[in-house]
């Protein structure tokens, strides 16, 4: 037993030293390098994790708002086809008891054929919702793909009441005190642009918005002209260096009056000092819809 030990030890001994220094090296830093994409690989999975599950939010809360409108509807729909029965009833009651002149048949008819028309108009009304919201969620998750796994402290993408929300913050886009926009935010804008350049219809507005705390430079009286000067600086980069055209941006600042934090923290000032990409509802095909539809 004791020579079979010494001869183990002898082997593993030659061994070690048949491999040069030099080799063993290089098969350590080829480890290395293994095990540093390895680690980043994992860090990849978890960001889409993340975003895997703020995704699944959107989509459960563009899903509950629409369950609520469905259920409208449908409430209106049992409303006119109630009416039309009694309208029907009623007509044909007067009718055969010959108790109505002509001019008010008439008119009942054209009462009837109103709800007819509200009917189509309610049709219409819920088609338009449900375009609205697909159009909506693709818009979210197409910028979420070109963004990539930017912090969401960094830049927010959201939808309140069918509005699309992109926030983000100064810390990326601008130096403090300053409207000029870094070159990192430059990248991230161009991400932005490439969506909206895809959705040639669609309107936007650039807001800008401050902290509380009083700001004086130069030129710039206050919070209301730092938070315009970021708004326009933001909307020049657009339009100059990717292409979008001006008639589809508006451009406003909002200073220290629309704050989502409060302003009694570090926290909450860098929270408030944002500039807001708002996706514009196309008013003109809305209003056109809501229309009432027109009676003799």
């Amino acid at each position: 037993m004791k020579t079979t030990s010494l001869v183990a030890l002898a082997s593993a001994t030659l061994l070690f030293a048949c491999v040069s220094p030099k080799k063993l090296k290089q098969s350590e830093e080829k480890y290395n390098q293994l095990n540093g994409a390895y680690l980043e690989l994992q860090q990849k999975y978890r960001d889409c994790q993340g975003n895997l599950a703020g995704a699944n939010d959107q989509i459960k809360g563009l899903q509950n708002q629409k369950s609520v409108l469905t259920g409208q509807i449908d409430d209106l729909n049992k409303q006119v086809d109630f009416l039309k029965q009694n309208n029907n009833q009623v007509l044909n009651q007067l009718k055969d008891m010959s108790v109505i002149s002509a001019s008010q048949a008439e008119s009942i008819k054209k009462s009837m054929e109103n709800i007819s028309a509200k009917d189509s108009y309610i049709q219409q009304l819920q088609t338009t919702i449900a375009q609205k919201d697909s159009m909506n969620m693709a818009l979210v998750m197409n910028l979420k793909g070109v963004l990539g796994n930017l912090d969401d402290s960094d830049i927010n993408i959201k939808v309140d009441k069918d509005v699309v929300y992109i926030d983000i913050s100064d810390k990326l886009l601008f130096k403090s005190g300053s409207y000029d926009v870094t070159d990192r935010a430059k990248v991230v804008l161009g991400k932005v642009a490439k969506v909206l350049n895809n959705q040639p219809n669609i309107e936007f507005m650039v807001e800008g918005n401050t902290d509380s705390i009083p700001f004086r430079n130069g030129l710039l009286l206050d919070n209301w002209d730092l938070s315009v000067k970021r708004a326009t600086s933001v909307i020049r980069i657009l339009q100059n260096t990717y292409g979008i055209d001006p008639k589809r941006i508006t451009a406003a600042g909002r200073g220290q009056y629309m704050p989502v934090a409060s302003n009694d923290t570090p926290e909450g000032r860098a929270a408030n000092r944002r500039t807001r990409i708002i996706i514009l509802p196309q008013l003109d095909q809305f209003f056109k819809l809501l229309e009432r539809p027109k009676t003799n």
